[in-house]
């Protein structure tokens, strides 16, 4: 009957996702015409709604149109630059350069529109990993859901942490409070009745509620006023911003060139129109045409790569941030340890007892002794009660669905033979008191009857006898378990206590649970790469102290008892907490979000690039205070998520240093890019600068036409590659490099290391060429066929030597063969497309006769292949010079 109703009034003419936005007076009219229960829809009703409603997805947010997108790529500095050096080609006489040129602007823009295009549909692509769940009741039991697959007439229950993915009447509230600001703007939040709606996009930071689902995706309030708003541009980021630095100094510096020279050469006597030539010339071997859609390219495959290795970047940019990481403060549950909780220890006033017995299989028996049986019995009752998770069998093994540490009691309850969803089928919930990361408890009232759930200082401070509690807790934490202690009381005033605090007091302690949480194997590892890559790694953790020390020293983080400190005991002027959190093995345990956030902006104020981790909805301002928020992914709340740099699909702390290496290898491989860049810059100006400086008396070797096509044709593919350059064994080998794209080192290197070296070998083939056709110095240059020949091998010197410098520049230190010839793969594709080009420019004779060259002659050819040994020899013999520097400096490093 109630599908036929479903039917009947989807088939009504009334568009289905309209009528499920139409509000409701009471909730009894929402299970009306939505025809659901307090028992949630059947999975059979879910799918037939999914049908006719489609999918909770929001319209994707207006962007700029492609055409406005492709356009801008024509328009931008370097683009109006190489406009304006087109025209006035031209304008001098030289259509054929102008066309030449406005190509070269063409070929640029389009290569570039491809590459973000095809990195805003990676990011899209890599959106869609984040996780996005939604608690549902279905067929009578609750269990979680994608949230994409929610249906209106969905009964949701809404936990602290949720994203609220839909439209809800709330049915239920529990101290439910909601941040509505990404809808109204308002920053105090708000606290929603029964009866009333809360909306898609807003947050639940507090408390607990149950709805049942009235709009999904586009039909939502939310939807609508996307609709009407266009997307915020985020800020730029540091690498965006250092990237503008160095594209308007390489302008500069062109441009200021190009005029000089022009200058220079009008003094000299040279036209006026020689002049412009010159000036032009310059000016397109400086521009880096390839520089920033190769940025944007390298950024995606790393962000690609972090998200196939368990790290969800939600913002490209972060993937340069990451690279300079210098502090990690790491929670420690999921992140160091596996987050797969057993209960391996109990304590109660009657007595102990150890237990064996890893994994949430609740069919396992727990063999101890009868006479303690009942008290351990009532305790795992009383912990039990309300626990929000189960052990479900899945891909042939048991698995906690929920809170992982709240199913490992539910899976203690079992072992000792109670039934849970019959006692509380019996007992139901009639006040429940969510868990406050402040009050560190969760308390409920059943029947006549209170129970409260904590960390053991939170309720041993409000129980009436706590015997010798203390110093079992102690024991137990020293071990590396995780303590919870469970107390209770009857009630005997006639109403429900109305606050928690009222609830929670004259307790009777009833126990202490011992949760053991393994390291996760290879964190040792981690963090020793870590302090190799002078990254300092600090535990923030709200487990008990001992517990902290404990799995620290395990994972080889503890170092020293003056290294812990407890959240309450941090000092409250920041630059003392800062001085006092500087350290590497640094712990702080029973720390509150409010004491994360105030760590993070401490050691920011210090220098230092903070990665923060957080899974809970109040870790959202630490997250924001940190250069790098780091959200669970499996773990963590909706709300940490949102407010993250950086999701853990896996919540391993070694997926977070892989993505610190991920990290510094884009940034060192957009350095590699410059560095290769520059140098063939050098081969590219010096023809032009000895024809300036000889006063037009020596030749241009290279003409104008002849840099285009080694910038457009044959050096794009190298520098793409090198853009990819796989991660090297040594990227946390030594400290973060510095946050500057372009230093003295890498100026050095380009300009006079390699790019001297191509220079004198191409200038050297040029001369060769010219003398093997019977040219000698002190008579004129010879012009036609002998100065084409002689051009072309300028020409192939500068290609040659284009291959090898791209090889040498795929490492600061080390020698190409050591890193394996063909271990980059896009190099070792892009070299032959480079030699393909040689050709076509050489021997296509319309081509080349435009060009103004011809192949060289036999002598050219040897002297030019010559760049290829000396590019190589220039780069080792300062690889070993830097190595020999290096080891007087930081012997230990290279030890």
């Amino acid at each position: 009957m109630r599908k036929q109703e479903f039917q009947t009034d989807s088939s009504s003419g009334q568009d289905p996702a309209a009528k499920s936005a139409q509000p409701h007076s009471n909730i009894t009219e929402v299970h009306s015409s939505q025809a659901t229960s307090g028992q949630g829809l059947s999975t059979l009703e879910a799918e037939q709604r999914q049908k006719i409603f489609g999918p909770n997805a929001l319209p994707p947010p207006r962007r700029k149109p492609l055409w406005q997108r492709l356009l801008s790529q024509f328009v931008h500095f370097f683009a109006i630059m190489l406009w304006v050096g087109g025209l006035l080609a031209i304008v001098a006489g030289m259509p054929h350069l102008g066309f030449a040129i406005f190509i070269v602007i063409l070929l640029n823009g389009l290569f570039a529109f491809i590459q973000e295009y095809r990195a805003d549909k990676s990011s899209e692509k890599l959106r869609e990993l984040l996780p996005r769940h939604a608690t549902v009741v279905r067929d009578g039991i609750r269990r979680g859901i994608d949230a994409f697959e929610l249906v209106p007439g969905d009964l949701v229950i809404l936990n602290a942490g949720d994203r609220i993915s839909a439209d809800i009447r709330l049915a239920r509230v529990d101290n439910l409070l909601v941040d509505t600001s990404t809808l109204t703007g308002e920053s105090v939040p708000a606290r929603p009745g029964t009866d009333e709606t809360v909306f898609c996009g807003t947050f639940c930071v507090e408390g607990e509620a149950a709805g049942i689902v009235t709009a999904i995706g586009q039909s939502t309030k939310l939807a609508q006023i996307q609709k009407a708003t266009y997307t915020e541009e985020r800020p730029r980021t540091p690498l965006a911003r250092e990237l503008d630095r160095v594209v308007r100094t390489i302008a500069i510096i062109s441009l200021s060139v190009g005029v000089c020279f022009l200058l220079i050469s009008l003094l000299v006597g040279i036209s006026a129109s020689d002049g412009l030539l010159f000036a032009i010339g310059v000016t397109v071997a400086l521009v880096p045409e390839a520089l920033l859609p190769t940025v944007t390219l390298s950024l995606a495959m790393a962000a690609r790569k972090m998200a196939a290795s368990g790290a969800l970047v939600r913002h490209l940019e972060s993937v340069e941030t990451l690279g300079s990481t210098t502090f990690i403060c790491t929670d420690k549950t999921g992140t160091l340890t596996q987050n797969e909780m057993t209960v391996t220890e109990v304590w109660t006033p009657h007595g102990s007892a150890t237990f064996g017995g890893a994994g949430y299989d609740p069919t396992q028996s727990l063999k101890i002794e009868e006479h303690i049986r009942p008290h351990l019995k009532e305790l795992a009752l009383n912990a039990a009660f309300s626990a929000s998770g189960k052990p479900v069998w899945r891909g042939s093994r048991w698995r906690a669905e929920g809170n992982p540490l709240e199913v490992a009691i539910v899976v203690f309850a079992s072992r000792l033979g109670l039934d849970m969803a019959a006692e509380e089928a019996a007992q139901p919930v009639l006040r429940r008191f969510p868990f406050d990361p402040n009050r560190r408890r969760i308390s409920i009232v059943i029947e006549d009857r209170t129970i409260v759930r904590g960390a053991p200082e939170a309720v041993l401070e409000r129980c009436i006898d706590v015997a010798d509690a203390a110093e079992a807790v102690y024991s137990m934490a020293a071990k590396g378990l995780r303590v919870l202690a469970i107390a209770g009381r009857e009630l005997n005033e006639p109403d429900l206590p109305a606050t928690a605090d009222a609830n929670e007091r004259n307790l009777t302690l009833l126990g202490l649970i011992g949760v053991e949480d393994p390291p996760r194997t290879g964190v040792e590892k981690c963090i020793a790469d870590c302090r190799r890559a002078g990254i300092r790694v600090a535990m923030v953790t709200g487990d008990h102290p001992e517990t902290a020390r404990s799995i620290a020293r395990k994972v080889g983080l503890w170092t020293s008892d003056e290294f812990l400190a407890e959240g309450k005991d941090l000092p409250e002027d920041e630059a003392i907490l800062g001085a006092l959190v500087d350290r590497d093995g640094f712990i702080v345990s029973r720390v509150s979000p409010e004491d994360k956030l105030r760590i993070a902006q401490a050691l920011r104020k210090r220098g230092h690039v903070v990665a923060m981790t957080g899974d809970g909805v109040n870790d959202a301002p630490a997250l924001h205070a940190a250069d790098i928020g780091i959200a669970m992914g499996l773990s963590g709340t909706d709300v940490a998520r949102e407010a993250s740099d950086l999701v853990l699909l896996d919540d391993n702390f070694a997926t977070i240093v892989a993505a610190v290496e991920l990290g510094r290898t884009t940034f060192t491989n957009v350095r590699r890019f410059l560095t290769y860049h520059l140098t063939d810059n050098v081969a590219e100006l010096t023809p032009f600068a000895l024809w300036a400086l000889s006063g037009g008396r020596f030749p241009l070797a290279l003409g104008v036409l002849q840099i285009l096509c080694l910038d457009i044709g044959t050096d794009i593919l190298p520098a793409i590659a090198l853009g990819a350059e796989p991660s090297s064994p040594r990227a946390l080998a030594q400290p973060p490099l510095g946050r500057h794209l372009v230093n003295r080192t890498l100026l050095l290197r380009s300009l006079i290391v390699l790019g001297l070296t191509e220079s004198l070998v191409e200038i050297g083939a040029f001369l060769v060429s010219l003398l093997s056709s019977g040219w000698r110095p002190g008579l004129a240059f010879p012009t036609g066929a002998a100065f084409a020949s002689a051009s072309g091998a300028a020409f192939t010197a500068v290609v040659a030597g284009q291959m090898a410098n791209a090889f040498a520049c795929r490492s600061q230190r080390l020698w190409p063969g050591k890193l394996g010839w063909f271990s980059n793969r896009y190099l070792v594709l892009a070299i032959p497309f480079e030699v393909v080009m040689l050709a076509i420019f050489l021997y296509i004779p319309p081509l080349a006769r435009l060009l103004r060259q011809a192949p060289p002659n036999l002598a050219g050819y040897l002297t030019a292949l010559l760049a290829i040994p000396a590019v190589f020899l220039a780069d080792a013999l300062q690889k070993h010079y830097v190595k020999r520097a290096e080891l007087r400096l930081r012997p230990q490093v290279f030890s």
